[in-house]
């Protein structure tokens, strides 16, 4: 395909920006760049896509090389459409052909969600561990799941989608729960996401914060920040819990913009105790050691090196 035997291209797409990197075969990373998002413009994000490959293929010195990509939802096994997308322009739409197209190029894809995990996984937080759960604390709350060095997608590709699970345990305040995109209602995503803190916050103080903004006054000690970063993680430590009992894994990667929040590593692994069907939690909630590159670092890692050759 005329690729540079060394290189891969990942690309990171978000709701409000797209990310690209080239990665060498030791995983070096040799150039990055980030653009806006075409919000709600299926087409420019196409081109936008397009013209970001081949400009941080220029920026690396290399030639066409094979790409991976992050998005939000998932290709339907089904239609061959995107389906679960929180950007909604691209519900519907046969993405993976038409990039394909774009790009003149054979092509990989996988959410968002599981690109950060197979990041983590491969040379990060979880490095070396059987099994590994990555979660997306940010916009929306999403997951994925390596098993053994491998990303599972499952029969439907929604392998680690726990976001859009009702939150386990609710009380009784917290019934039916906020209403969700996807037509339901408690879904996790609902009560994890950066928006979703911000939300809960001004449904109980009646102030209206954004998410870094509460957490950055519970971090200076104001008693109603406080309380709220409680409630999220006492939800964070049961919706945990139950992934723990399911798929058992030894690292929990967080990711997203409240993976940032160094009080829930000290906090939620003791709120996930009494909800986790074990006598000992051995399970380690890491932060991603790329940060906010995991995503588009997994991108790229969708190809093994020997691949490109």
């Amino acid at each position: 395909m005329g690729a540079i035997s060394t290189m891969r291209i990942g690309v990171d797409l978000g709701g409000t920006k797209i990310e690209a990197i080239a990665l060498d075969r030791e995983g070096v990373e040799r150039a990055k760049l980030r653009r806006p998002s075409p919000r709600g413009d299926y087409p420019g994000t196409l081109a936008a896509i397009a013209r970001l490959v081949g400009d941080v293929e220029a920026a690396a010195g290399v030639g066409r090389s094979p790409v991976g990509v992050g998005m939000p939802g998932a290709i339907s096994p089904a239609t061959g459409l995107v389906k679960n997308a929180n950007s909604t322009w691209l519900n519907g739409q046969p993405f993976d052909r038409d990039l394909a197209a774009a790009l003149g190029r054979p092509l990989r894809l996988a959410n968002d969600a599981d690109c950060l995990a197979i990041s983590e996984a491969s040379d990060g937080s979880g490095q070396g561990c059987p099994v590994v759960f990555g979660v997306i604390l940010g916009t929306g709350v999403g997951g994925g799941v390596v098993a053994e060095g491998r990303l599972l997608r499952g029969a439907n590709a929604i392998a680690g989608e726990w976001g859009h699970n009702p939150l386990p345990r609710p009380a009784d305040h917290e019934r039916p729960g906020p209403a969700c995109y996807c037509g339901r209602f408690g879904c996790i995503e609902t009560w994890l996401s950066g928006p979703a803190l911000a939300r809960d916050h001004e449904r109980v103080t009646g102030e209206r914060l954004a998410g870094p903004d509460v957490t950055a006054a519970a971090d200076a000690g104001e008693a109603k920040a406080d309380a709220t970063l409680a409630r999220y993680e006492e939800r964070l430590g049961r919706a945990l819990a139950h992934v723990v009992n399911i798929i058992d894994p030894q690292v929990i990667v967080l990711g997203g913009g409240l993976s940032r929040v160094k009080r829930l590593y000290e906090r939620v692994p003791a709120l996930m105790n009494p909800h986790v069907f074990s006598d000992q939690i051995a399970t380690r909630i890491l932060p991603a050691q790329y940060g906010d590159s995991s995503g588009v670092r997994g991108a790229a890692w969708l190809w093994r090196p020997e691949e490109a050759d």
